[in-house]
Order: structure tokens, then sequence, then C-alpha cells
């Protein structure tokens, strides 16, 4: 998976690229393939942003788990501490 920088550098080329053709004699199939390339770009970046989002949720699903366990835990042995404190 692609950093955000690698994926805003390769952005950017495909900006400047895009505006070197325009300031030059740009051809309709040059433009139909910028914005073909474009909506592939963007549908590849929202699926990378789903993925990390549901990445994300679980790991803190995960984390909350951990939390409730070690509670526990902390509370188990409290009690053991009280009986054999008595």
């Amino acid at each position: 998976m692609k950093s955000f920088r690698e994926l805003s550098q390769e952005q950017k080329q495909r900006e400047s690229s895009f505006l070197s053709h325009l300031t030059g004699e740009t051809k309709v199939e040059d433009l139909a393939r910028f914005e073909a390339d474009s909506s592939e770009r963007q549908s590849q970046l929202l699926f990378e942003i789903v993925t990390q989002i549901e990445d994300t949720e679980n790991a803190l699903k995960q984390a909350e788990q951990l939390v409730q366990r070690i509670k526990k835990h902390l509370e188990q042995l409290k009690t053991l501490q009280k009986v054999l404190s008595k």
C-alpha cells in the first residue's frame, strides 16, 4: 500500500503533465485518457481509505477488548489482596 506522500507526488506529477498538455497542443484523446486515469486513481484511493478505516476500527476494537480484560484482571487482584489482607 502506498503512502500518502507517494500518492500525492503521483497526483502532482499527473497534474503537471496535464498542465503541460494544456499549454501545448492538447488532443481530446489525451484529455479523455487523463480523465479516465484520474477517475481510476480516485477509485483506488477511495478503496485504500476504506481499507485503512476498517483496519483502524478493528485495531480499536481489539484495544478496547484488551482494556476490558486488564480492568477485569485488576479487579481480581484487588479482591485477592483484600481477602489476603484480612
